[in-house]
């Protein structure tokens, strides 16, 4: 993720995303439970912004939360990751956004497990998986190595 990433228009994000990526992202939408591209996906590799591309989480950190959608102890980079007090259908709630891209991603709660206490429920529509394998070609290599003692296994 670059300085210098400039956030398409909204023109162009209706044509670049899926209906259900541009309603997640762009209108705080959410997508169905247990319907959803990555809430079961157990492969090694990082999940970014579908917009910007900025790294947001890890598979290292992913876990079973039984939402129905990819849930994550903690940040891949803090620094891609803002949060806000949504207040929407009358609760108050933490909502994770992408620093860069500012797209909505999901919500953050304190009912996580060990270490975080943390559960990070996002969107699988606001992301996309790049896995380990491929890592280097899609331009993340410096976070190949922190899949390295995974492949030894």
């Amino acid at each position: 993720m670059t300085e210098t990433f400039r956030k398409p228009s909204d023109e162009e994000l209706k044509r670049k995303l899926t209906p259900m990526q541009y309603k997640v992202t762009q209108h705080e939408g959410t997508e169905p439970p247990f319907k959803n591209e990555y809430w079961d996906n157990h492969e090694q590799g990082i999940y970014v912004d579908v917009v910007s591309g900025e790294p947001l989480f890890s598979s290292l950190d992913k876990f079973e939360s039984g939402t129905g959608w990819p849930s994550f102890t903690r940040p891949l980079v803090p620094a891609n990751i803002k949060t806000k007090t949504d207040r929407q259908f009358l609760m108050t709630r933490t909502e994770v956004r992408s620093a860069h891209a500012d797209s909505h991603l999901g919500h953050l709660f304190d009912d996580g497990p060990k270490p975080t206490g943390l559960r990070y429920c996002m969107n699988s529509a606001s992301m996309r998986f790049i896995p380990a394998s491929k890592l280097v070609a899609e331009g993340y290599g410096e976070y190949a190595k922190l899949f390295d003692s995974q492949r030894a296994k």
